[in-house]
């Protein structure tokens, strides 16, 4: 999975959260009319639980987006003190990825 598809699926997961939180938050407000010990035990258990969750998000999300900057911090510096480097290694993957392709096309066409 390439680094922008992740990206884009952790993105994706994060806003979903947000809007099931906030569908929750409105589920507690709704339910406030509901009168009687179990249901107002109910709801303090899912305010609780709802503001664990947010604070983990939050914490999770904030390190996840701090790691993968300093990676791209890392590997940007690394490109920019060592370009013949980095183009030998992109050379390599590329000469792998195609000897890699060319044996499963080849496979391919021997199974027809």
């Amino acid at each position: 999975m390439s680094h922008s598809n992740s990206h884009v699926t952790r993105e994706k997961v994060y806003d979903d959260v947000k809007v099931l939180v906030k569908d929750v938050q409105e589920l507690l407000k709704a339910t406030t009319s509901v009168v009687g010990d179990k249901a107002t035990e109910a709801r303090s258990r899912v305010q609780d639980h709802l503001k664990t969750v947010q604070d983990k998000l939050g914490d999770h999300y904030e390190t996840v987006r701090t790691k993968g900057q300093e990676a791209f911090t890392t590997t940007d510096g690394y490109v920019r003190d060592n370009p013949w480097n980095a183009v030998g290694i992109a050379a390599g993957v590329g000469f792998v990825v195609g000897i890699a392709f060319s044996a499963s096309v080849f496979l391919r066409g021997r199974d027809d």
